[in-house]
């Protein structure tokens, strides 16, 4: 297994607990972004840079993913090509993707952008807290423990 990573939004704080995630369990961590990244010197932890463009660096780890892998990423039509591909895909909020899940939020993401090109004011995510931190961790201890055991 691999983990991937849409890096390009990840947040610095899940960055830093999977890069201790690849090193303690020894699991190769590939991060993907569409600009050179600075990454921890480490046997198992890399970044790969694509071109800038749309959907560009997402098409790549689509390409690069295989069933059994993990991609980290907020991108829910990423997370939906992955999971139809049998790809385990995670949220940086600690919410595991499936194919019901990913399907419902494509729904609302496109339901959202429709109300918002109308001019109706959606407002934002909440902002990303401790909660979130610890959802996120908690989750990938237990993909990474379920793929090792």
């Amino acid at each position: 297994m691999k983990l991937w990573v849409d890096a390009d939004a990840c947040p610095k704080v899940i960055k830093d607990i999977l890069y201790r995630a690849a090193e303690r369990t020894r699991t190769e961590l590939i991060l993907v972004a569409n600009r050179p990244l600075a990454v921890p010197r480490s046997a198992f932890i890399r970044s790969r840079t694509v071109a800038s463009g749309f959907d560009v660096a997402d098409n790549a780890i689509i390409g690069w993913a295989e069933a059994g892998d993990l991609v980290v990423t907020a991108d829910i039509p990423l997370a939906a090509a992955l999971v139809d591909k049998g790809v385990t895909a995670l949220n940086p909020r600690g919410e595991l993707y499936t194919a019901e899940n990913a399907r419902q939020q494509l729904s609302l993401r496109d339901f959202m952008a429709e109300l918002r090109g109308a001019g109706v004011d959606t407002g934002g995510p909440p902002a990303f807290d401790q909660r979130d931190r610890q959802a996120f961790a908690n989750q990938l201890d237990r993909l990474l423990a379920q793929r090792s055991g």
